[in-house]
């Protein structure tokens, strides 16, 4: 394959899965928006809610893009019983993680509740959502496996048609079971968790639609009990560490967060409204990362590893490119800012134009350390990518962050300087990793990530 093909090849899966993405982020930004007439209590007690939600579903997503390279390895292949028990492995433990979810919350919600909050009036308002909402980890285990399937297929779009069916119906059933209509009374909180239960049952049920009509897709096994068992548990072996590695960086961004808390006002407001336009704004760079790995593991699965390394890096330059091309657009971002949130105090401004330069670094760094890590992942080496990530976030930077906040009293400057200079530090180690392990990486290193 060319370095035209495969660029072209990667973009065509790349934007249904930045477009998945950004969806998804303003679902919860909808149902936000939906409840903020209520007033604050419902406010506060969804924004807690959904928080231990948003928590879990990126365990469970984590889970299914680590399915999902062993998906794209067997569509590589070619063989559809590789493909099959794949697939129900995959299921099969992000089920099981679903359900050991959902019994705690369904179990020890309360105390759950607690350490979280003080404040009585929440108390009610967020069991009641999670009393709903909970059942979202049944219906994500399922849904993401079944994404996971198409996507190692190479057809991301079949996904992101699902988000276009969920979206408007989430957003509409919202609404009325929010705020009622005609003689039914609104929920209030309740609805927005019940239109979001609703609304994915329809998308896993286009989904699995599709599965049914799609001729080249056999998903039946013909194994015996013992292979199945040892191919979920080899399964859960490899993906396990892409699980922990999401959830580390998960806490760890909730650590930093509040770090931050320790600034002055102004500065925590600062980068608060900073956080979201980072994370929206580098959704392509982290898409172009999973399609990069999708089709190296479709090409470690075919054994056509002739163009490995070349392909590799055109994935390393192409990310590094978007991530110019990221920081440009935030760079305008900084220009604009004091018109997007106009009437805030003098020195949230101030604050704001200190940490620009941070925030229009740190895309082109985060995006080269992204993509390593995904082909690292596909590479086999997920255990190596969580070591890399581990080290440079819980050893080095969020100390150093709390020393400089709390130790020497640091202005947000240094405090938040702590984010670029903690993908600097594993830029190197993502680097030389990938590097040794293209130069060592044969045939016989491809058919250990076989499970047949």
């Amino acid at each position: 394959m060319s370095s035209q093909s495969y660029v072209r090849k990667n973009f065509s899966l790349a934007w249904p899965l930045a477009l998945n993405a950004l969806l998804m982020q303003s679902m919860l930004m909808i149902d936000t928006l939906l409840v903020s007439p209520l007033g604050e209590v419902p406010l506060a007690a969804m924004g807690i809610a959904t928080t231990i939600i948003a928590f879990i579903l990126g365990i469970q997503m984590a889970l299914a893009n680590g399915t999902q390279l062993v998906l794209s390895r067997a569509v590589g292949s070619g063989v559809q019983s590789s493909l099959s028990k794949a697939f129900w492995a995959g299921l099969s433990i992000n089920l099981a993680v679903a359900l050991i979810f959902w019994s705690l919350l369904t179990f020890f919600e309360q105390p759950l509740i607690q350490a979280l909050t003080d404040n009585l009036a929440l108390y009610s308002e967020i069991s009641h959502y999670l009393d709903i909402s909970k059942h979202l980890v049944i219906f994500t285990a399922l849904t993401q496996v079944i994404i996971a399937l198409f996507n190692g297929l190479g057809r991301t779009k079949v996904p992101f048609k699902g988000y276009l069916i969920e979206l408007p119906i989430n957003a509409l059933l919202s609404y009325l079971l929010i705020h009622g209509f005609s003689t039914f009374e609104g929920l209030g909180v309740q609805g927005a968790a019940l239109g979001s239960v609703i609304a994915i049952t329809f998308r896993l049920f286009y989904l699995a639609l599709c599965v049914h009509y799609d001729s080249t897709i056999s998903l039946s096994l013909h194994a015996q009990k013992s292979e199945l068992v040892a191919n979920i548990r080899k399964h859960f072996i490899e993906i396990f560490p892409v699980a922990a590695n999401v959830t580390m960086l998960s806490i760890g961004a909730t650590i930093y967060q509040l770090l931050y808390s320790q600034l002055n006002i102004n500065a925590y407001v600062a980068i608060t409204l900073v956080m979201p336009w980072l994370r929206a704004g580098t959704q392509f760079i982290t898409a172009w990362a999973h399609s990069s790995a999708i089709t190296i593991s479709q090409a470690i699965g075919s054994k056509k590893m002739d163009d490995l390394t070349k392909n590799v890096d055109t994935s390393i330059d192409v990310a590094v490119g978007i991530s110019i091309v990221c920081a440009f657009l935030f760079g305008g971002l900084s220009l604009a800012i004091n018109d997007i949130y106009p009437d805030l105090d003098s020195s949230t401004y101030q604050a704001l134009a200190v940490i620009a330069p941070l925030y229009i670094f740190l895309p082109i760094v985060r995006g080269y350390n992204t993509v390593h890590g995904h082909v690292l992942r596909a590479l086999g080496k997920t255990t190596d990518v969580f070591k890399i990530n581990f080290t440079g976030q819980w050893i080095i930077s969020i100390p150093l962050c709390a020393l400089i906040i709390f130790g020497l009293d640091g202005s947000i400057f240094w405090a938040f300087a702590i984010q670029p200079f903690e993908e600097v530090v594993k830029a190197f180690p993502f680097r030389h990793l990938a590097r040794k392990s293209l130069r060592e990486f044969d045939s016989q290193k491809a058919k250990s990530l076989m499970y047949d």
